[in-house]
């Protein structure tokens, strides 16, 4: 059996594995991220890099090289209610410096992130690798047993962080249980070709009935249908023809090209999940990111959530680890600091579900916009709150941990 040792094991190379082994790193701790995947080319549906995110980037100072990645900017976002459009959210108005949302593939996102990353010498990158079973040394993690192509491999670590996603292996291994909240929805993903003349990059479009968001990627749209939970298999048996239907009538813009849904294979179902962990720790591992808190997709906000506990984790565990102190007081003030903005969210990412989605998909009759929205179309000043929400979250992180490679 091959074995590794490193201050720190990263299990899971999405965005909060990836940013926090690049802050680690930076830091000059030595990270080694455990990615069960050759590479980062799958059909991720979190695109959307936020305000505080690209703020980050020019905080570490990658702002040209990441700029010169393929993007779409969005500084708007609207609710577009039996075709009546409402703005309600303004990231123009926001205090930081980039004052706009990023359509960015995933995978260029973490691609661009380990390629910063293998510039610091105390990052390692070990790909198709898959964390099986935590070890466990005097009531302390000690490291992961994984399974990798050449056999299996122990990786030895004063902490294991965890960050593989809202079916976290590692979680279950520690003997963690999310407590969940529910959800009234779940979410078929598809995508239609974009033109020009199309409306505004991206909308909430809702009707009696159903609801259909567009998210501009370039050339395509990525379109998210919502529909009751579990309601995806009876949905399907109304067959591919009134699911088009469907769509075009919410969406008449993308009438002359729903048969680009060829098959069901096309719409993806993602199964909506709303739960958090009470306790994000134990002596030598911390959860964060999905595996800490499963959000829902309202707002699109999982992945700042996620690189927000990457960077709180990076600012608060880097001086301990390289001291050789690590204690779980410290796990616990990383839990403590982002315990709230995770609550907060999701307490207004439930309202939200319960009270604007839920009773359009209840509708069998066309409605009147609800007054929160009219309200925010009529006084743009107020765009910005929403507009805070979505693109910084309820507390925003900077890097503090200095460069020490």
């Amino acid at each position: 059996m091959d074995t590794v040792t490193t201050r720190l094991c990263i299990v899971g190379g999405g965005p909060a594995g990836m940013m926090a082994g690049l802050l680690f790193a930076r830091a000059g701790i030595a990270v080694t991220v455990l990615e069960k995947h050759a590479d980062f080319l799958r059909d991720f549906r979190g695109d959307t890099i936020h305000p505080s995110t690209l703020d980050l980037m020019d905080e570490l100072g990658f702002t040209e090289r990441f700029r010169a990645l393929p993007q779409r900017r969005v500084e708007s976002f609207s609710g577009v209610v039996n075709g009546r459009s409402y703005r309600v959210a303004d990231f123009s108005r926001l205090p930081t410096r980039n004052r706009f949302l990023s359509f960015m593939p995933q995978w260029d996102f973490l691609d661009f992130l380990a390629g910063e990353a293998v510039r610091y010498p105390a990052f390692r990158l070990i790909r198709r690798t898959e964390a099986q079973d935590l070890i466990e040394t005097d009531g302390r993690i000690a490291g992961v047993r994984a399974a990798g192509p050449d056999g299996p491999v122990e990786i030895r670590s004063e902490l294991v962080l965890c960050a593989d996603g809202r079916h976290s292996r590692m979680r279950d291994c520690a003997g963690f249980s999310p407590r969940a909240f529910g959800a009234p929805i779940d979410v078929l993903w598809f995508r239609l070709p974009r033109r020009d003349g199309d409306p505004e990059a991206a909308a909430g479009r809702f009707g009696p009935g159903r609801i259909l968001i567009t998210l501009d990627r370039g050339d395509e749209w990525q379109c998210a249908y919502v529909v009751p939970k579990g309601g995806d298999a009876a949905l399907r048996a109304t067959g591919l023809p009134a699911f088009r239907a469907r769509v075009a009538a919410i969406a008449p813009f993308l009438a002359d090209r729903t048969e680009a849904i060829a098959d069901w294979d096309a719409v993806k179902l993602l199964t909506v999940t709303v739960d958090r962990l009470e306790r994000w720790h134990r002596p030598g591992l911390l959860c964060i990111g999905d595996a800490a808190h499963a959000m829902s997709p309202v707002g699109g906000v999982g992945i700042n959530l996620a690189i927000q506990d990457a960077v709180a984790a990076a600012n608060l565990l880097a001086e301990p680890l390289r001291a050789g102190r690590l204690a779980e007081a410290d796990l616990a003030r990383v839990q403590a600091r982002r315990m709230f903005p995770v609550r907060a969210t999701q307490a207004l990412q439930r309202m939200i579900q319960s009270r604007v989605i839920a009773a359009s998909l209840a509708a069998d009759a066309p409605f009147r916009a609800p007054l929160v929205l009219r309200l925010l179309d009529a006084l743009p000043r107020l765009q910005v709150l929403p507009a805070r929400m979505i693109g910084m979250g309820v507390r925003p992180e900077h890097v503090r941990v200095p460069l020490r490679a």
